[in-house]
């Protein structure tokens, strides 16, 4: 099995969740009481959304490659970045990463497809949201993807920062999310929610609402890492 590095701290609530999942998830293929060899790199979160809100993108790449560099030099020998927003800048830090990288995006929509599911709404950050990173993907497959109110879109952002990075999970958040989730259900024709925020599924634990799937980024990322590590 290759050595995998996490670009990781972004935030650190789901970067935990991301280390425990790699390890049961391995463990599940692995039935020896062995572990995977993974490499963490716990970056600095405020100064990764600085950049992105400024949108000076071409100093956001700088620092997300010299992270990775890190990572290939204690002995990773593939990687990942355990947050949705910064792959906005993704392919270009892959082309410049010493070692090879998988995406979270390219992953969720192999998901979906998977799933057959063509129209999906995207729940996560403001720059995951409004963003063109996952639609250039997505629509690759001919898939629609469908984005919450401009009101909704701002409670959601917010409550991101202010709650969810923290590790406060809150039931009146939470009913709030499916309420926003219901909505778009019912009213945009959504066949399935992506959890586009790696700190969603950890306040909408279910698989499913209302007979619709919740795509959980996280989930996905770390079996197709494992995939890949392990081939």
């Amino acid at each position: 099995m290759k050595t995998i590095g996490m670009i990781g701290g972004l935030g650190p609530e789901s970067t935990i969740d991301y280390y425990q999942r790699m390890i049961a998830a391995y463990r599940e293929r692995q039935p020896d009481d062995s572990y995977p060899p993974i490499i963490i790199n716990s970056v600095n979160m405020t100064r990764v959304r600085e950049l992105t809100e400024t949108n000076e993108l071409g100093k956001l790449v700088d620092l997300l490659v010299a992270e990775i560099e890190k990572l290939a030099r204690a002995g990773a020998e593939c990687g990942m970045i355990s947050a949705n927003s910064p792959h906005l800048v993704f392919d270009e830090v892959n082309r410049r990463s010493p070692i090879p990288l998988v995406s979270i995006v390219e992953a969720t929509c192999e998901e979906a497809k998977k799933r057959g599911l063509r129209r999906l709404g995207l729940l996560g950050t403001r720059f995951t949201m409004q963003g063109r990173f996952f639609p250039e993907v997505f629509s690759r497959e001919r898939m629609t993807l469908i984005t919450p109110a401009p009101a909704e879109q701002e409670y959601i952002h917010e409550i991101y920062f202010r709650e969810l990075v923290a590790g406060k999970f809150l039931p009146k958040t939470r009913q709030r999310l499916l309420t926003i989730a219901q909505r778009m259900i019912e009213q945009d024709g959504v066949k399935g929610v992506i959890l586009a925020g790696t700190e969603l599924p950890l306040i909408l634990r279910e698989s499913s609402y209302r007979g619709v799937p919740f795509l959980d980024t996280t989930g996905i990322h770390v079996k197709a890492m494992l995939d890949y590590a392990m081939a």
